[in-house]
């Protein structure tokens, strides 16, 4: 396999500072906040050339999964309405769910698949995600697959 066409799902905590920045000056060049990409550059405090080097290689998970599948996997406690809860922030950014797979509880926390169709007016993703990390009862919120 190519190494240049492969590609990692990383937190945003684990990502180097200037790679994060890089993604901010190329956000302040879209929405126009900022005439040339010199001005980009100075105002997050990085180097033209590391924008430069970097820019074609980071963006925002959301903006790379538009139109695609993605599959989430975690765990959860076996209590009524949690799954109902975690199908309302699917809903709420606006993505369509294709499959929901729920294992049997095993004390008391259950398995859970969930595939879903990330469409052109869907919100941001990755905060979909941290909205599942931070509901009650749900236990560490995985990708495992994109398409």
């Amino acid at each position: 396999m190519d190494k240049s066409s492969e590609y990692f799902l990383v937190k945003k905590n684990a990502v180097p500072e200037v790679l994060l920045k890089v993604v901010e000056a190329k956000r302040l060049l879209d929405l126009e906040k900022v005439s040339s990409i010199q001005e980009a550059t100075e105002a997050v405090g990085i180097s033209r050339s590391s924008f430069y080097k970097y820019k074609d290689d980071i963006f925002p998970f959301h903006e790379d999964t538009q139109g695609r599948t993605i599959t989430l996997t975690f765990q959860m406690d076996d209590e009524p309405g949690k799954l109902s809860e975690v199908l309302g922030i699917v809903a709420g950014v606006g993505a369509n769910i294709l499959t929901i797979h729920q294992s049997i509880p095993i004390n008391g926390v259950a398995t859970l698949s969930l595939s879903m169709q990330i469409l052109q007016n869907t919100k941001d993703v990755s905060r979909m995600i941290s909205d599942m990390e931070n509901t009650d009862g749900v236990h560490h919120v995985k990708i495992i697959a994109k398409e």
